[in-house]
């Protein structure tokens, strides 16, 4: 008997999740695929944003037309952080005769030196890695080797990139925001569509008060950030919200009841008032108290001197989102990407000296961001 290892945090399932394993099937003749979602991820801090029983089941609706796939909860059951081990150990007494292979994707593999015991997990199952649609270098297959003694199987398998984090930022956002997921099986949408999972009702509100081509801007706004935020320490829920919320009082007079309470400071610059509106929205109509997330939306126009790596996130991201086009804006996208201190350095530049030249006026804030982060650059330089 042939038998396969499919682990993951699967938040959510996908259809690429899906067309792997049908590859792995075919690939390695496997008679059963054992479909792990993961407790706690021990590579992602925070933890899932669906519950447990909740992959659970989209997982099951995800691959009932898979014979062979088998939906387990046996990481989901132990609770606490879900090591691959420790799985592989349960295999292993489960299946003791069976051929044991654990699938991977390239990105894992290339990860799996820094797993926990990863000679432990060896000594139980046959690591099977897909490349996705490029070759896994040679070079990978020779550090394994030397390391631990042998090599892992490579399957063929070209899927298309698919991003959960996107996934959930789509989720979030209503249908004709969003546009359709194909990327997601039709039984798991079906499942969610009656559940607030990635939802936020109460920060989806604020959408309503944006024009539909705001509304589309605001979830350019999400993905950018959100697929930035993991890899700055940034929660992707703080930035979620922050993008979805940056421009809820772009259209809101004033003289709303809305704004009853609201104040707006002295000499603000049309173009910028919306920024205080929007943070007054958020937190006393939206029910958002994170102040983090409010000086993001507070200040995501003007920027201002100290700003946190999220309020620089969101200035960026609302600048630089993939429907802007101005001269230069696919240098500061590869920028952001790669420093975001030097992506906000630029983005300020430019925009002082466009400022400057249309003989538009600056607000004191924005000077003051540049002269902070010139001054932080050249300290580190």
């Amino acid at each position: 008997m042939r038998i396969a290892l499919f682990g993951g945090s699967f938040d959510p399932v996908h259809n690429e999740h899906i067309r792997l394993v049908r590859a792995a099937i075919g690939a390695l003749s496997l008679d059963r695929v054992i479909v792990m979602p993961s407790y706690l991820a021990p590579h992602k801090a925070g933890g899932a944003r669906a519950s447990g029983e909740e992959r659970l089941q989209m997982c099951r609706i995800a691959f009932s037309g898979v014979p062979e796939a088998e939906v387990s909860d046996y990481e989901l059951s132990k609770e606490g952080t879900s090591y691959s081990y420790l799985t592989c150990r349960w295999l292993e007494e489960r299946f003791p005769d069976a051929e044991r292979y654990f699938l991977v994707g390239a990105d894992m593999l290339e990860s799996f030196f820094h797993w926990y015991r990863p000679e432990e997990i060896l000594e139980r199952v046959t690591l099977a890695a897909c490349g996705r649609e490029r070759e896994i270098p040679a070079e990978l297959h020779d550090c394994f080797r030397r390391r631990f003694g042998h090599d892992f199987t490579e399957f063929a398998f070209v899927g298309e990139e698919v991003s959960s984090t996107e996934l959930r930022v789509a989720l979030a956002f209503p249908a004709e925001v969003r546009g359709e997921i194909r990327e997601m099986d039709g039984g798991v949408l079906a499942y969610l569509a009656g559940r607030q999972t990635y939802r936020y009702p109460e920060q989806e509100r604020a959408l309503e008060l944006e024009k539909p081509e705001r509304r589309a801007h605001s979830y350019r706004v999400a993905r950018m950030a959100c697929g930035r935020a993991r890899s700055l320490g940034i929660p992707e829920e703080q930035a979620l919200i922050a993008a979805m919320l940056h421009d809820c009082g772009k259209y809101v007079s004033l003289s709303s009841p809305l704004l009853a309470g609201f104040k707006a400071p002295s000499g603000v610059p049309e173009p910028v008032l919306h920024q205080y509106t929007g943070a007054y929205l958020a937190e006393h109509v939206f029910s958002v108290h994170d102040e983090e997330v409010l000086n993001a939306i507070r200040f995501h126009t003007s920027g201002r001197e100290g700003m946190s790596c999220l309020e620089k996130l969101i200035f960026l991201a609302d600048l630089l989102e993939e429907g802007r086009s101005f001269e230069g804006v696919e240098a500061l996208r590869m920028l952001f990407r790669r420093d975001l201190d030097q992506c906000l350095l630029r983005a300020l530049e430019q925009q002082l000296i466009y400022l400057n030249r249309t003989g538009k006026p600056v607000f004191p804030l924005t000077e003051r961001a540049y002269q902070w982060i010139l001054a932080e650059q050249n300290a580190k330089n």
